[in-house]
């Protein structure tokens, strides 16, 4: 059994479109994190901070979108979303699952919030090379790991999304346009489009 904790228009909706790409049962329960006080107190024993995403899967608790979606790619590996141990690409694979969470997201509260910063001062870097990173790499290879959709691929297009779609902080540059374009071109990507 697969129990999905999520929030409609937050960070866990990547977590929806990697369970739509999974193409796996799971039992959805919505998380209301936006009432006063966030999240019902209960909800602390899933996830401490009472934030979404979060999964129990046959009674295991998985919190952090990118432990969960190492998890979930690894379990079900039909999918074929995550390279496997030995494979080249699976360094790469997971290099990116973790920038997203540990760069991307700092960058743009850090960019939102308008907080100016030394580069050495923080873990996550400056927003100007975490775009140039990002420009290269989808310069360089048509998905995150090299030249096939992995997991790793829902969660730095749904960054690229909200960055350029919903906050927006990301420069526009046609190399992220033409990316989003390939990834929500997917039977996945449509999937979790008409569940969101």
């Amino acid at each position: 059994m697969l129990i999905f904790y999520h929030a409609p228009q937050s960070r866990s909706a990547t977590t929806l479109w990697l369970l739509e790409e999974l193409e796996v049962p799971y039992d959805m329960q919505i998380v209301d994190i936006r009432a006063e006080g966030g999240a019902p107190e209960s909800y602390r024993a899933i996830q401490p901070h009472k934030k979404v995403p979060a999964i129990v899967h046959d009674g295991v608790t998985i919190t952090e979108r990118a432990a969960i979606a190492a998890y979930l790619a690894d379990t079900y590996p039909k999918a074929r979303l995550a390279p496997p141990v030995g494979d080249p690409r699976r360094g790469p694979y997971l290099s990116w699952l973790v920038y997203v969470d540990a760069v991307i997201d700092p960058c743009f509260v850090a960019k939102s919030q308008g907080w100016r910063y030394p580069s050495i001062g923080v873990s996550f870097g400056l927003f100007d090379d975490m775009v140039r990173h990002v420009e290269n790499a989808l310069t360089d290879y048509d998905y995150a790991a090299g030249d096939q959709f992995t997991a790793a691929d829902v969660s730095l297009a749904s960054a690229i999304h909200w960055g350029l779609n919903i906050l927006p902080l990301l420069p526009e540059r046609p190399v992220f346009r033409t990316y989003l374009d390939r990834v929500q071109a997917r039977a996945g990507f449509q999937r979790f489009i008409a569940k969101s």
